[in-house]
């Protein structure tokens, strides 16, 4: 089983797997139907779902199979996001079509549907494995809580100003939404005595002048990525918000982004058609992942080491 996993996909249609190190494609997945949205990899390292429009197809990682594993059908439109439950039983997803979805992985049925009433552009998991957080078109953010199948909370941090990323930070005390105005919201997050999360204004960052695309929390929950239609990546530090450093090199915009498990390293996609390894300590892009013949706006990363071997990228 290979230690590192790394995946890119988008416009071309198809979804490559990149030796991390040496910047080589050694698979390439045709994703026929339609461009790919968004990647995601089980914990395992075994499975990768990738979200088309309308559908989500997960293929096996290590097999030189073309064809997926499963297919899941409901959205009826673009899927935005996609994740899975730590122990991999079910998946969840979000879509254009205004719905946030969890499916059984197994049965490849939807067990609930959330309506949103707006395009959902990004969908997170709470660390506690119980709330799914949306964020979508018209500016709102909800909490929907898995045991009472229900929306326990609602924000609006910038009314009409489309949500386009959240990130919860992995040990659950804080949330980030990114908008396309460029700002950040940041909140605290505590669970309240009925064991609803319930959110503290914290900060308002004005990350870039352009869209932000994507922001994500490392995993060592030190810093917060943004990526923006200015082309550029920023890390900020989340002690006190402050700018640690801008990684410039893609010439488009640049859609993704994704920690190594030591928070050493970043992946990001961009519409330049490639995507780009970053070792933070210098700023420096040290690879790049060659490929693609059109706009890659997705990339998934697993190095973590697991069932007690280490990972030895």
């Amino acid at each position: 089983m290979s230690s590192v996993v790394l995946a890119t996909a988008g416009y071309d249609h198809t979804i490559r797997f990149w030796e991390a190190t040496s910047g080589c494609c050694y698979r390439t997945l045709q994703y026929a139907e339609s461009q790919v949205n968004k990647l995601e990899i089980t914990a395992d390292k075994t499975r990768i779902a990738a979200a088309g429009n309308p559908q989500i197809r997960v293929f096996d990682v290590n097999s030189n199979d073309p064809n997926p594993l499963l297919t899941y059908d409901g959205h009826t439109g673009n899927v935005t996001a996609v994740g899975f439950h730590k122990d991999g039983k079910w998946m969840y997803s979000g879509g254009e079509d205004g719905t946030v979805r969890v499916w059984d992985t197994r049965s490849q049925v939807c067990q609930r549907t959330y309506e949103s009433r707006a395009a959902v552009n990004s969908v997170v998991l709470h660390p506690n494995q119980g709330e799914l957080i949306s964020g979508d078109q018209t500016g709102h953010i909800r909490v929907w809580d898995l045991t009472a199948s229900a929306c326990s909370c609602e924000l609006v941090p910038e009314i009409g100003t489309a949500v386009r990323a959240l990130t919860v930070a992995l040990d659950g005390t804080m949330i980030v939404a990114a908008n396309n105005n460029g700002t950040c919201y940041v909140w605290r997050m505590m669970r309240g005595a009925s064991l609803t999360t319930h959110f503290e204004p914290l900060h308002k960052l004005k990350a870039h002048t352009n869209i932000i695309l994507k922001c994500l929390i490392s995993p060592d929950c030190q810093q917060l990525a943004t990526t923006s239609a200015d082309k550029t990546v920023k890390l900020w530090n989340l002690d006190g918000f402050t700018l640690d450093r801008t990684l410039v090199g893609h010439t488009r915009w640049v859609w993704d982004c994704v920690f190594s498990v030591d928070a050493a390293y970043l992946v990001t996609a961009s519409s330049d058609a490639t995507a780009r390894l970053w070792d933070l300590s210098s700023g420096e892009a040290i690879r790049t992942y060659s490929g693609h013949h059109k706009a890659v706006v997705c990339c998934a990363l697993n190095d973590s080491a697991i069932e007690g071997r280490d990972a030895d990228g």
